[in-house]
């Protein structure tokens, strides 16, 4: 009897205290808002009818006959001679194909992004951080075919969460063809349309049903800066109207529950040496104008590049590598862009990150700080 009762008593102090064990000492609460949570996603491209790709592929061969689909509007027949960006019509240059770790957390998850860097572009940015490959036309050439057949690879055997068109703005029409080739051998992940956003409204608008994600930058402000350091005199009006017609496609940054990003915009701002102020102008647009909840990646990596810092021509000078010590008071007289030869100092990246949270916008890519990506 009295082992009986020692063993009721147990029980009974076990069935008091269960709850409290298994009870968490906290509540988990979702970082994302049910609006850009999504169950599943089905790629664009898998969605559209096989009339309207037949006339995708029109366009894009008409395109490529009297190519005005980016503000340089050459008007060139590219299958007899190229414009601006120095591509033909039949192939496109290709620098790399690989699943790439250097993109946002939501975009290259544990697999990496399914990155293709193609050569050659249609601006000329004086810093441009990818020099080698947008400006040398170093690669190697590739029909649309060939191309959708790299997709598939990146599919399969890296496994990538995407497919990421890196600087497509002067070979959209390829890129379409890409796709809807691509569409007809399996490919089943999303694409982000990585680009200057130097984009015509006609490039948008053949892009339309095929492009899941866009990922646009929005370099400067002003066109007196556009014009000496993008070599664009339209840049900023372009860029606005291409990122409103391209948030008006696909709407705001999207994810599944793994984290990773599936439809939407994404707008990156890479903020320059002095410059902060039209990092300002650049996020209070796009608050008033776009979104409050389109996605902002405030970038702070700037380095000398390309033709920033070397020696000025016709002149003997000490030489200052792209990328090297900042320039001293007696040799930056002799360098090139001399105002943006340094790395961007912090409080610069924060001054423009104030001026986007006082204008309303909330939903920024942050580093991570547990080790893993945040979502």
């Amino acid at each position: 009897m009295a082992l009986l009762s020692r063993m009721r008593s147990a029980l009974t102090a076990r069935s008091r205290w269960a709850p409290t064990r298994c009870t968490p000492s906290f509540r988990r609460t979702l970082y994302l808002a049910p609006p850009y949570l999504l169950d599943d996603y089905i790629p664009q491209y898998q969605l559209i009818s096989s009339i309207d790709a037949a006339k995708k592929r029109s366009l894009a061969y008409a395109h490529l006959r009297e190519c005005n689909l980016c503000p340089r509007l050459c008007g060139v027949n590219r299958y007899e001679k190229t414009g601006v960006c120095l591509i033909g019509a039949e192939t496109v240059k290709v620098n790399t194909i690989a699943p790439h770790f250097g993109e946002e957390p939501c975009f290259q998850g544990h697999n990496g992004s399914g990155s293709v860097f193609f050569s050659g572009c249609n601006l000329r940015c004086v810093f441009c951080q990818n020099h080698d490959i947008a400006h040398q036309r170093n690669g190697f050439d590739l029909t649309p075919e060939e191309l959708a057949e790299w997709y598939m690879k990146l599919q399969e055997t890296g496994r990538v969460h995407n497919i990421n068109l890196v600087t497509p703005e002067h070979v959209v029409p390829q890129v379409v063809l890409s796709i809807l080739h691509a569409r007809e051998l399996g490919l089943r992940i999303p694409i982000i349309y990585n680009t200057s956003s130097f984009d015509s409204l006609d490039s948008i608008e053949l892009l339309g049903g095929l492009v899941d994600i866009y990922l646009p930058d929005f370099k400067v402000w002003s066109d007196k800066t556009s014009k000496r350091l993008l070599k664009a005199d339209n840049y900023t009006a372009t860029a606005m109207e291409s990122i409103k017609a391209m948030h008006a496609q696909v709407g705001d940054l999207c994810f599944t529950a793994d984290g990773i990003a599936k439809k939407g915009v994404l707008v990156r701002h890479l903020v320059m040496p002095g410059m902060e102020d039209e990092g300002k102008e650049i996020v209070k647009w796009l608050a008033e104008n776009v979104s409050k909840d389109i996605m902002v990646h405030i970038m702070e990596q700037y380095f000398p590049r390309a033709h920033v810092g070397k020696p000025r021509r016709g002149k003997k000078s000490d030489v200052v590598e792209p990328g090297g010590v900042q320039a001293t008071s007696g040799t930056a007289k002799s360098v090139r862009y001399e105002d943006i030869n340094r790395p961007v100092d912090l409080d610069e990246a924060s001054a423009v990150r104030k001026a986007a949270e006082e204008a309303g916008l909330w939903r920024f890519v942050e580093a991570s700080r547990h080790g893993g990506f945040n979502i």
